[in-house]
């Protein structure tokens, strides 16, 4: 009797694409930055489901629970009015989703525009413009968002527009020094050789070569937006009330009652604390996964 022989089959490697491979990999080799995802996520999901997930109204008062403690009817507590503090950080949650997300984006594309042109350009364009760039830069933050939100007046588009440009405008340096690294290949040269005019090099081999930076550009961008909105709402020149910034709730019931009720100040400062480190952590994952010179370091 002979023996039947199997046939042998050859088993295929499962092929990935890349957003997965990125997940599995910010899960396998960067943990902190896979909390950063995690809490970044979060932050999100509560800033779009605040309407669905607040217990109690934005405003709703109920002067007979002033001040009160956190219990089961109050999950985190009440302000001096009576206010569900729950209810105000999930609302303020959605209003720093609006404003990091648009404020980001509008800081990218600056940085994008303005990186990408002088990079490529170079010349005199690329000298003035930088020389502008580092006067700009030479400027504390903190003072010029305080100047010009004190001339265009408190509110929400006012804070977007100020920070986006703010952003912005220091961020090119970094688009600027990936273009001109990328603008040196020969895959370039090619396209200009070839008669490939100024707007399709730019868009179809400039743009996709120095997207993993401009999306680290982004997350970092988002952290710094949150940190920057809450230092204006704390210092009077965000969002006015009765918004319910994270901010501006330090700065108004949270200093006044902070050590009849402590609660008061410590949960949006937590809220701001924990929301920023994340975010920072998972633009550095970010950065180590998307790089090409970080791949193989640990």
């Amino acid at each position: 009797m002979s023996a039947v022989v199997q046939p042998q089959f050859d088993v295929l490697p499962v092929q990935r694409g890349p957003v997965a491979t990125f997940f599995i990999r910010l899960f396998r080799e960067k943990p902190l930055g896979a909390f950063g995802l995690v809490v970044f996520v979060l932050f999100l999901l509560c800033g779009v489901f605040a309407d669905w997930l607040a217990p109690y109204g934005l405003n709703q008062i109920s002067p007979a629970n002033r001040l009160k403690p956190p219990s089961a009817r109050f999950w985190l507590g009440t302000d001096h009015l009576g206010r569900d503090m729950l209810s105000r950080l999930l609302y303020g949650a959605q209003l720093s989703v609006i404003i990091a997300f648009a404020a980001a984006t509008l800081a990218t594309v600056v940085s994008v525009v303005l990186g990408i042109l002088t990079g490529y350009l170079g010349g005199k364009v690329d000298l003035i413009t930088q020389r502008l760039v580092d006067a700009w830069m030479s400027f504390p933050e903190l003072i010029i968002l305080i100047v010009v939100v004190s001339v265009l007046g408190p509110g929400m588009f006012q804070v977007i527009f100020v920070l986006g440009l703010t952003f912005g405008i220091g961020g090119s340096r970094i688009v600027r020094g990936a273009v001109v690294s990328v603008r040196e290949n020969m895959y370039v040269h090619a396209a200009q050789s070839m008669g490939a005019g100024t707007p399709r090099v730019l868009l179809q081999h400039i743009l996709p070569n120095v997207l993993p930076p401009v999306i680290v550009l982004f997350t970092t961008r988002v952290g710094a937006v949150i940190l920057a909105e809450s230092g204006l709402s704390f210092l009077g020149f965000g969002v006015p009330p009765p918004a319910p910034t994270w901010g501006g709730m330090l700065s108004g019931s949270g200093r006044t009652y902070m050590y009849l009720a402590p609660w008061l100040a410590l949960l949006p400062g937590l809220c701001i604390t924990i929301v920023v480190y994340a975010v920072n952590v998972l633009g550095d994952a970010m950065r180590d996964l998307l790089d090409p010179r970080m791949r193989g370091s640990r």
